[in-house]
C-alpha cells in the first residue's frame, strides 16, 4: 500500500553523504578497509571533564526537565564565554539552550519565517538550512557563490537579491563545506545591509573555536545586537552525540523562543546541559586547544597532497575541518561528475568523501568535500590511495 505523507516531507531530500556512509559500512563489513572523510564529525572523544560532569549529574539524580530555555547556570556560563572569548557582553536571558544547533535553527525559522516568505542562503552551503525553511513552509533563494566571494554571501548580494518577499538571510562563519570565515567588517556590512531591508540576519557560528593561522573568527554579536547567532557544543567542544546547542537572540525575542521551545522539544537534555557546564573549564579548554592545533596540522598535511593529485582548492580554509575541492581536472567520460567520483573512490580506493551535490547546485558536479577529521597518517594514506587509482 502506498504511504501517504505530507508534501513538506516529500520535498526534503536525504543526505547523499549518509548513503555513502552506509555503503562504506557495508564494504567494511565485507572486509574492505575504508578511510572515512565524508561525515563532518570530530574523531576525538568528548573531553573527559565533560564526560565526568555528565556522569556526576546522573549519579546525583539530575534527570528531570530543565526550563525550556535551558539551565540558568548554563546560560550564564555561555554568556561568560562570550565575554571571555570575544569581549562581548551578552545578557544570559538572550541565550536559548537547544537540542543541538538544529534545534536552534528550527526555532529561528519557526519564529522569523512566514509561510512563502524567503530566506537568502549561500550555494554551496549546509544542506539542512533549506530544509528547515521548507519545513515551516518558507521559501529559499540560493545565491551562487564561488572563490571570488570566499564562498560567502556579501552585502552586495543582499542588495542584489533581496526583494519584498524576503524575510531573512542566513550565513555561516566558518562555513560548511568550505571552511571560509567572514571578517568583522564583512559581518558589519552584512548586518547593516539586512537592517536597511528591515529583515533578519542569522549567523551560524557552530565551528567557532576551530580557526587557524592565528586567526580568530569574530562573532556577529560584536557588530550588532540585532543578529541571531546559532552555536553548538558539537564541533569545537566535541559533544556531537550529546545533542546540545544554543541560540542568541536580540532583546525582545526570548519569550517567543521560550514558547516555541516548550512546544517543539520541551527542554534540552538535562544530562547534556550539566555536562556542558564543564566545557568552559580551564582543563577542558586546554584539551580543546590541543585538538584545534591537531586539526590545523591535518589541514596543512592534506591540502598540498590533494593539490598534487589534481584537485583545485583556490581558497585555503581558515576554519572548520573541511576542504572544498574542484575536481574538474580529474573527471572523464567514465567519471563524469563528483557523485561518480565519490562512488569510484569509495569502491576502488576505499576512501569515502562527499559529493558537492549535498551542498547545493552551483558547480556541485565539479566539487567535492573532504573532512580532515582523521589522524594525519590516515589522511596521507587516503591521498596515496586516491593518487594511485586516479593517476597511477
Amino acid at each position: 500500500m502506498t504511504k501517504k505523507v505530507a508534501s513538506r516531507a516529500n520535498a526534503i531530500s536525504p543526505f547523499h553523504v549518509m548513503d555513502i556512509l552506509a555503503q562504506a559500512k557495508q564494504l567494511e563489513a565485507a572486509g574492505q578497509n575504508i578511510i572515512h572523510m565524508e561525515v563532518g564529525e570530530p574523531d576525538f572523544e568528548t573531553p573527559q571533564p565533560i564526560i565526568k560532569a555528565g556522569m556526576n549529574a546522573l549519579k546525583q539524580g539530575k534527570t528531570h526537565y530543565t526550563p525550556a530555555c535551558g539551565l540558568p547556570e548554563l546560560r550564564e556560563a555561555i554568556a561568560g564565554w562570550y565575554e571571555q572569548q570575544y569581549q562581548v557582553k551578552v545578557n544570559a536571558e538572550r541565550i536559548i539552550v537547544t537540542p543541538g544547533a538544529s534545534g536552534a535553527l528550527l526555532l529561528v525559522m519557526g519564529a522569523l519565517l512566514e509561510k512563502q516568505k524567503q530566506v537568502l542562503l549561500a550555494d554551496p552551503g549546509y544542506p539542512c538550512n533549506k530544509h528547515f525553511a521548507r519545513f515551516v513552509e518558507g521559501r529559499v533563494n540560493s545565491i551562487p557563490v564561488d572563490a571570488n566571494h570566499q564562498y560567502q554571501l556579501t552585502a552586495q548580494h543582499i542588495e542584489q537579491y533581496w526583494d519584498d518577499n524576503t524575510a531573512m538571510a542566513l550565513v555561516a562563519s566558518p562555513s560548511n563545506p568550505t571552511g571560509t570565515v567572514l571578517t568583522q567588517q564583512e559581518l558589519s556590512d552584512l548586518a547593516a545591509a539586512v537592517a536597511t531591508k528591515s529583515g533578519h540576519l542569522v549567523v551560524d557560528e557552530i565551528y567557532h573555536g576551530l580557526a587557524y593561522d592565528g586567526f580568530h573568527a569574530p562573532t556577529a554579536l560584536s557588530v550588532s545586537d540585532q543578529v541571531f547567532v546559532v552555536n553548538s557544543f558539537s564541533k569545537f567542544f566535541g559533544m556531537t552525540g550529546w545533542r546540545l546547542g544554543w541560540l542568541v537572540v536580540p532583546e525582545g525575542y526570548t519569550e517567543v523562543m521560550d514558547k516555541l521551545a516548550q512546544n517543539l522539544f520541551l527542554a534540552p537534555a538535562t544530562m547534556s546541559q550539566y555536562a556542558a557546564l564543564a566545557a568552559f573549564q580551564t582543563d577542558t579548554l586546554s584539551i580543546l586547544e590541543q585538538r584545534r592545533q591537531a586539526f590545523e596540522r591535518r589541514r596543512n598535511t592534506l591540502l598540498p597532497l590533494l593539490k598534487d593529485i589534481g584537485f583545485s582548492i583556490p581558497v585555503t580554509p581558515q576554519g572548520a575541518f573541511y576542504l572544498y575541492a574542484d575536481c574538474s581536472a580529474l573527471l572523464s567520460e567514465q567519471i563524469p561528475d563528483s557523485m561518480a567520483l565519490s562512488q569510484f573512490l569509495l569502491k576502488q580506493a576505499g576512501v569515502a568523501i562527499t559529493p558537492g551535490l549535498d551542498f547545493g547546485h552551483y558547480q556541485a558536479e565539479s566539487h567535492c568535500r573532504f573532512a580532515y577529521t582523521r589522524d594525519e597518517s590516515l589522511l596521507v594514506a587516503a591521498a596515496e590511495r586516491i593518487k594511485r587509482v586516479m593517476i597511477g
